[in-house]
C-alpha cells in the first residue's frame, strides 16, 4: 500500500463541494473588484524566492522544498503566491499596461513544516495582488477585498489587526534601535535569532523560540520609528478603514513572515483555529519588484489560506450550502428500455440538466434504492409500456406525485428547476 506523503491531504467527494464554495466566493470577490486570474508556475528557480522572499525568513531558511532538476538548475516548489505574481508582472511587460494591475490567482503552494491543525506541507491560497499604485487608497481596497471574501464565506469572529512598517528610510533607524536592544541579549537568543541580529534584525520579531519571544516583548516599537511620510500614510489607511465601517485594532507586533512587505501590514485573526489564529494576511511591497530587477513599481496584495479557511468554518459550525445532486435519475427495465434511458439522459445532460442512468445493468428495484441514496428529486422508469406510448410517469421524490410527460417533453417539465 502506497499512502500519501506526510503534510498533505486528499479532497474526497463528499468535501470538494466545499473546496468549490470557497473557491466560487473568491472568483465573485475577484469579478466585483475587477481582478483579473493569473496562474504562474507551480515551481520556479530558487533565487526568485531567495531574493523575494528573503534569505533570512523561515520560509527560505527552511521551509522551501528545493532541488535541482536534471540540468542541474535550483528550483523550489513556489512557498508563496506574491513572487511568482511580481515575476510574471515584469517578465510579460504587465507594466506597460494600464494601471493599476489588479490580480488575483488561487494556487497550490509548499512549505516543509510540521503540520498542524490548518497547516499543511501542501496547501492552497487564494492571493490578490495589486500593482502600480501607492495610494492609501489601494490599501483600503485590498483590505475590503478580504474583508469581503470572509464575508462571503460567513466567517464574522474575526479582528482585522493593522500595522505600519515602514518605508527604507524609517526602517534603517528602526534597525539601529533594535540592535541597541537586543545587542545585549543575544548570547541567551537562539541561533536563528543571532544570526539575524546583523543581517536583518527585523526578522527576530518574528521569532517563535518562547525564550527569544519573551525577550521580544519589550523590544522598541515600530511605529514609533515612522518618517513624516509613512504615518501619514497609515493615518490616511486607517481614516479610510473607518469610511469604509471596519472595525480594526492596531497592532504594532505585526511584522509579516517575509521579508518583502514595507508600509501597511495587516491580519484578519480567529481564535477558533489554535495558536497560529491568522486567516488571512497581506500588505504592502513596494521595493519588491525592484528587488528583481524591474523599475520601482508599488504594490500590495494578501493571501488566505484555503485549508485554515475550512478549518475555521467547521469550528464555528459555518453553514456550506449543499451538495448539489442530480435533478432526475432515468431507469430502465430491460435491454431496450436501458438504451432508451441513456438516450434520454444524454438529451437532458446536452440542455444542462444533471441527469443518472444505470450503469451497473442493476436491477430496477436496485436502481431506485440508488438513485435515493444520490438524492434526486425525480425518477422516471421506462419499460416496455412507456416504449410503446412514448409517455413517462416521473415521480417527485420530495412530495410523491406523479406526472405523466411525454419523452420529447422531459426537458421542458424539468426546466423550471434550473
Amino acid at each position: 500500500m502506497i499512502f500519501k506523503p506526510k503534510g498533505t491531504k486528499d479532497v474526497l467527494p463528499d468535501q470538494s463541494f466545499k473546496w468549490q464554495f470557497l473557491e466560487d466566493a473568491a472568483r465573485s470577490v475577484a469579478e466585483v473588484f475587477n481582478l483579473k486570474e493569473i496562474r504562474t508556475p507551480i515551481f520556479e528557480h530558487t533565487e526568485l524566492f531567495q531574493r523575494g522572499v528573503g534569505e533570512t525568513t523561515d520560509v527560505v531558511n527552511k521551509e522551501m522544498y528545493t532541488f535541482e532538476d536534471k540540468g542541474g538548475r535550483s528550483v523550489t516548489l513556489k512557498p508563496e503566491g506574491t513572487a511568482g505574481a511580481a515575476r510574471l508582472f515584469i517578465e510579460n511587460s504587465l507594466v506597460n499596461t494600464p494601471m493599476p494591475a489588479k490580480l488575483f490567482y488561487i494556487t497550490p503552494a509548499f512549505r516543509y513544516e510540521r503540520p498542524q491543525a490548518g497547516r499543511l506541507r501542501e496547501f492552497h491560497q487564494f492571493g490578490i495582488e495589486v500593482f502600480g499604485s501607492s495610494a492609501p487608497e489601494a490599501d483600503a481596497e485590498v483590505i475590503s477585498a478580504a474583508a469581503l471574501f470572509l464575508d462571503k464565506l460567513g466567517i464574522t469572529d474575526v479582528q482585522l489587526q493593522i500595522n505600519s512598517i515602514g518605508c527604507r528610510i524609517c526602517r534603517n533607524e528602526y534597525n539601529k534601535a533594535l540592535k541597541d536592544y537586543f545587542r545585549p541579549h543575544l548570547e541567551s537568543m537562539c541561533p536563528t535569532c543571532r544570526s539575524r541580529f546583523e543581517k536583518n534584525p527585523l526578522r527576530m520579531l518574528d521569532c517563535k523560540d518562547e525564550n527569544c519571544k519573551k525577550i521580544v516583548t519589550g523590544a522598541p516599537k515600530i511605529l514609533n520609528y515612522l518618517c513624516e511620510d509613512c504615518k501619514e500614510h497609515f493615518e490616511k489607511v486607517k481614516a479610510l478603514l473607518e469610511i469604509h465601517g471596519f472595525e480594526y485594532t492596531v497592532n504594532p507586533d505585526i511584522v509579516r513572515g517575509l521579508d518583502y512587505y514595507t508600509g501597511t501590514v495587516f491580519e484578519f485573526v480567529s481564535t477558533k483555529i489554535g495558536a497560529q489564529g491568522t486567516v488571512c494576511g497581506g500588505g504592502r511591497y513596494d521595493n519588491l519588484l525592484e528587488e528583481l530587477g524591474s523599475s520601482s513599481v508599488p504594490a500590495i496584495g494578501f493571501a488566505a489560506g484555503l485549508e485554515r479557511l475550512l478549518l475555521l468554518m467547521e469550528n464555528t459550525d459555518v453553514k456550506f450550502p449543499e451538495e448539489k445532486k442530480p435533478l432526475i435519475y432515468v431507469a430502465g427495465m430491460d435491454e431496450n428500455s436501458r438504451k432508451k434511458a441513456v438516450e434520454i439522459a444524454a438529451g437532458l445532460r446536452k440542455n444542462g440538466v444533471s441527469a443518472e442512468t444505470d450503469l451497473m445493468e442493476r436491477s430496477v428495484k436496485a436502481q431506485f434504492k440508488y438513485a435515493d441514496k444520490l438524492g434526486v428529486k425525480y425518477v422516471a422508469a421506462i419499460g416496455g409500456n412507456e416504449l410503446e406510448t412514448g409517455v413517462v410517469n416521473i415521480k417527485n421524490m420530495m412530495d410523491g406525485t406523479v406526472s405523466a410527460v411525454n419523452f420529447d417533453n422531459i426537458y421542458l417539465y424539468l426546466k423550471k428547476e434550473l
